[in-house]
């Protein structure tokens, strides 16, 4: 997906202290107001690979709360886990569709907004998503588009919309993201749907129009299309805006657009099950993640694009000024975010099903 996965647990200690800058807003462990001490530990869990390692060390560091860290894969993996009962976790980094989900189901707690001062920081577009309007449960984290990479070395032509890669020209060098609703998604805003489409006939198009491109695609994938796209190997392929940074690094050839048709917008975002015994701490957490020097740690490690907009004027050129990282104020517009579907999901995953089963 979106992000290299690993497994694993760590129990991070007293490594090392960076000292945050005079003007921030942090949460120190005062307990002499009346208020319980301080729970020695939190237990976080994030994807693979989306924080710089020291952070943890640093939160340690500037209030004694230990981080014991655990990582996932896949939203729907953090959802079993936190849905069944059996894991005691604190801190969460679920998306959109996936908050909108855990909010409607009632297992997310309402944030209280007097212990995470350095919301301020971030910047407005994130703020009333439709997964949570009313900014009662969630804290952007990163966020990013999906679009075309594609080889300027080898596409002569303009690219700006998702018509190029039913184009009998590039047969066999198109590579496709391999996801139900990040295909099916593209497809359906290149027809002029909305990708969050219950309509049945709608699917049935945006279907039929990926088993009619199916003769073109050389594979679909996750993972590799960057790393296959970075070697030559292809003309154009669909990905995720923080995997097309890493790209363009390694191969300076390769570009990234958002289609004229429009796309989706994904954001990753900060949440509290309703299960912690925990909240104060595990709201000084986010705090600290949202503090500008944290955030800047983060998005640096990371590559994805930070919702910080103090951060972003902290980056050097070469990120701030890349409109893969942070695309124009006019490519907003065209962005929609995944929003849960409930039951009418299958519809997603038959018709997918039957794209890749297409000779």
């Amino acid at each position: 997906m979106k992000r290299v996965f690993m497994l694993l647990v760590v129990a991070v200690g007293l490594l090392f202290f960076t000292a945050c800058g005079e003007n921030e807003a942090v949460l120190q462990p005062d307990t002499d107001d009346g208020e319980a001490p301080l729970a020695s530990s939190i237990n976080v869990f994030n994807w693979g690979e989306f924080i710089d390692p020291q952070v943890l060390s640093m939160f340690t560091q500037e209030t004694g709360i230990a981080v014991n860290y655990s990582m996932y894969a896949s939203n729907e993996e953090m959802y079993q886990r936190i849905r069944t009962g059996g894991a005691d976790f604190d801190v969460l980094f679920p998306s959109d569709y996936m908050i909108q989900r855990m909010i409607s189901q009632g297992m997310l707690a309402r944030l209280n907004w007097d212990n995470i001062p350095n919301r301020e920081h971030i910047y407005y577009r994130f703020w009333g998503m439709p997964f949570d309007p009313y900014d009662q449960y969630s804290v952007p984290y990163m966020w990013g588009t999906f679009g075309i990479l594609y080889n300027t070395a080898i596409v002569d032509e303009p690219v700006y919309s998702w018509d190029i890669l039913w184009n009998p020209r590039w047969a066999n060098e198109i590579f496709m993201y391999d996801a139900s609703r990040d295909t099916m998604g593209a497809a359906l805003r290149r027809l002029g749907f909305s990708l969050n489409s219950t309509n049945i006939e709608e699917i049935h198009a945006a279907r039929d129009s990926l088993i009619e491109q199916r003769p073109l695609v050389r594979a679909f994938a996750g993972d590799q299309i960057k790393d296959w796209m970075i070697v030559g190997d292809g003309a154009l392929a669909t990905v995720f805006s923080g995997d097309a940074v890493w790209a363009k690094q390694d191969n300076p050839d390769l570009n990234f657009i958002v289609p004229i048709e429009g796309t989706q917008i994904f954001l990753d975002s900060m949440v509290i099950p309703i299960t912690t015994t925990r909240q104060r701490e595990a709201e000084m957490f986010i705090n600290f993640m949202t503090r500008p020097d944290i955030a800047y740690l983060n998005t640096r490690y990371i590559m994805y694009s930070t919702t910080n907009y103090t951060t972003l004027q902290m980056l050097p050129d070469y990120m701030k000024d890349c409109t893969i990282y942070w695309p124009p104020e006019e490519i907003f517009y065209r962005l929609e975010a995944f929003e849960d579907l409930g039951d009418f999901k299958e519809e997603f995953e038959r018709a997918w099903t039957e794209v890749l089963v297409a000779n």
